[in-house]
């Protein structure tokens, strides 16, 4: 490690002591409050996941072929990537609430575009946008931590981190509801008001507090991200997990929306968006994933959800034969996600306890990457081979990251142990 690092290093560390002494003190963060950030990150999580269930019709109203339409979400998970990595470290360096009101009023005005676009190129360079900005989420989740008192930091981390869960999973139920009720412009600008809505409420709500920042250049902020991939094993290590459980995870929910808007079942969008009711069980169930790490068993915890992940394939197979297999298929396959996810990130918070807000940025990357894949890949895997080649691809990615986690496990053990 260089001059310029140990100076970072000790310039961050020095802040995040500073900070906490402050936070000690003055505590401002009331459970309303915590709530009204949860419904935040849900809602701004929320719009990089409502065009799964809507796909077709965004297809035929552009003139995109079904092979190719998978690009809206690896487009908007590309950006999204790219959020994690450009605007979530200036959480560090600028005043948050400036950040988020700021952030989150430009996310209202990406989403009208998306909602008015007359071409399939403006639809393109919103969705973009919005998949750059939705990072916002990311951004509230630090900022929740920032203002919890040391002893309730967990428990508020894990309040408003179930509103980014809920989010992702309920978004395709949104947007099935709200596009048959209007069509699929309705979603995005029905978004855009209630994202207005949330500025406002936030507005009034956030505290003004200004906090010490570390008096680091923006370049040198985003160095010290990228330097987080090199000086910490366990990130790695977990981040390609992630990378191949979310590929898992994007390769079915995209792909979903064909068979089910398809003879023999021709659901409608609310129909096809109920199902992520289903995943929001599963999801939930993951939570105490989470715990379970803090008692040291975190790896033990991957192992299992891996096999349920693999498991869940076998019933997702039955798509044509028993939607209450296929229910079931879902179920296993969100509560295995969650439950690495989770655990992933509380292995990762043990590392660098004054570089929180980046590590998660730099893990979500994987994540994003992850996604984009899956979206792309699954949705030309079904125009050629149908829905058994997705789940032979969806099974092959999920076996691959059990592989990856028996051959990493020794190395994890290691890293956890110092």
């Amino acid at each position: 490690m260089d001059s310029n690092d140990k100076n970072i290093k000790f310039t961050e560390e020095f802040a995040t002591k500073t900070d906490e002494l402050q936070i000690a003190s003055n505590s401002t963060l009331s459970r309303y409050t915590e709530l009204l950030i949860a419904i935040a990150c849900g809602m701004a999580v929320a719009n990089i996941y409502f065009a799964h269930p809507l796909l077709d019709s965004i297809a035929t109203e552009f003139i995109i072929t079904p092979s190719t339409i998978g690009i809206v979400i690896t487009i908007t998970q590309i950006c999204y990537a790219l959020g994690l990595l450009l605007l979530v470290p200036l959480g560090d360096l600028l005043n948050q609430r400036h950040v988020i009101m700021g952030q989150m009023l430009m996310l209202a005005v990406a989403l009208v575009v998306v909602g008015i676009a007359p071409t399939s190129i403006v639809f393109f360079i919103g969705i973009a946008v919005v998949g750059l900005l939705a990072t916002i989420t990311q951004t509230l989740v630090a900022y929740a931590s920032t203002l919890a008192v040391p002893a309730e930091r967990g428990r508020v981390v894990g309040f408003v981190t179930s509103g980014v869960v809920i989010g992702i999973l309920l978004a395709r139920t949104f947007a099935g509801i709200m596009a048959d009720l209007g069509g699929w412009r309705s979603v995005y600008l029905s978004s855009a008001v209630l994202i207005l809505i949330l500025i406002g409420l936030l507005h009034k709500e956030l505290p003004g507090t200004v906090y010490k920042r570390p008096s680091l250049t923006y370049p040198k902020l985003l160095h010290s991200v990228l330097m987080l991939f090199v000086q910490e094993r366990i990130l790695l290590i977990r981040g390609i997990l992630a990378l191949l459980i979310f590929t898992v995870f994007s390769t079915f929910w995209t792909s979903l929306v064909l068979p089910l808007s398809s003879p023999p079942y021709s659901f409608s969008h609310t129909a096809i968006g109920a199902f992520g009711l289903a995943g929001v069980s599963g999801a939930l169930a993951a939570a105490r994933a989470g715990r379970l790490a803090d008692r040291g068993l975190g790896e033990l915890t991957t192992f299992v959800a891996l096999v349920l992940l693999i498991a869940s394939w076998f019933f997702i197979y039955f798509i044509n034969y028993s939607i209450l297999v296929l229910i079931i298929g879902i179920i296993l396959l969100d509560l295995a996600v969650q439950a690495v996810h989770v655990t992933n990130q509380s292995m990762i918070f043990t590392v660098r306890s004054e570089a929180r807000s980046r590590l998660t940025a730099a893990y979500m990357v994987f994540y994003s990457v992850g996604s984009a894949t899956g979206s792309i890949i699954s949705t030309n895997i079904y125009a050629n081979y149908g829905w058994k080649g997705v789940c032979v691809f969806g099974i092959s990615v999920s076996a691959l990251a059990l592989i990856f986690w028996m051959a990493t496990y020794r190395l994890s053990k290691k890293d956890m142990q110092k």
